[in-house]
């Protein structure tokens, strides 16, 4: 059976696409970010960090100019995006899919990034950078996919340790902890191969 992984965040900037980069690695999965705003792509650092022979990288469903909110920046370009357009590329086993920013970052007055995750029924994988404050961010985060009743396979916690952070939103939430990215000092693909030596025996059975 085809599996379909949707990699979100409690916000920007959180680690999205390290994360994305080393589970598409850890499983010789594809990848697909269906909004970008902002340039460069996320996919185009995606396929510099990947290096098994089998991922493909898809092309975006809509690619804006502007690093904003996906909905001000298609506005800008007089683009209405349109969830039922946004199709699902033809994939061989798995894909992972990278929303934009956070979780409610609207698409449009009536859709969030989120809803890209319910229509493509994709396991979701939370990312929370850790930072005074992101406790909050994460639970708040957390609280919304539950009450969505959304699948989430896991979280993974991004930046400098810190145990009690990590032990109250794993308490609160229930989820497990996929994955701990330390702060690095450059990102490559023997970073993200090592990481993704770590995840694979998380996800892998």
């Amino acid at each position: 059976m085809k599996k379909r992984y949707f990699v979100t965040a409690i916000g920007t900037d959180s680690g999205k696409t390290f994360f994305s980069a080393i589970l598409t690695e850890a499983l010789q999965a594809d990848y697909w970010k269906p909004i970008q705003s902002g340039s460069p792509t996320d996919s185009s650092q995606i396929i510099k960090l990947l290096s098994n022979p089998k991922s493909k990288v898809f092309k975006e469903a809509y690619q804006l100019h502007q690093p904003l909110s996906p909905h001000a920046a298609a506005a800008l370009e007089g683009k209405k995006i349109d969830l039922a357009q946004i199709e699902m590329p033809f994939f061989q086993d798995t894909i992972v899919i990278e929303g934009a920013g956070g979780i409610l970052v609207p698409l449009n007055d009536t859709h969030f990034v989120i809803d890209l995750a319910i229509k493509f029924e994709a396991d979701i994988i939370l990312v929370a950078n850790l930072y005074l404050g992101s406790i909050n961010h994460t639970l708040l985060s957390a609280a919304e996919l539950k009450r969505r009743g959304l699948s989430v396979k896991g979280i993974v916690f991004n930046g400098e340790r810190n145990a009690e952070s990590e032990r109250i939103i794993l308490h609160h939430t229930g989820y497990s902890k996929l994955l701990h990215l330390e702060p690095e000092k450059e990102v490559n693909k023997a970073v993200v191969k090592r990481y993704a030596a770590l995840l694979k025996e998380k996800l892998m059975p």
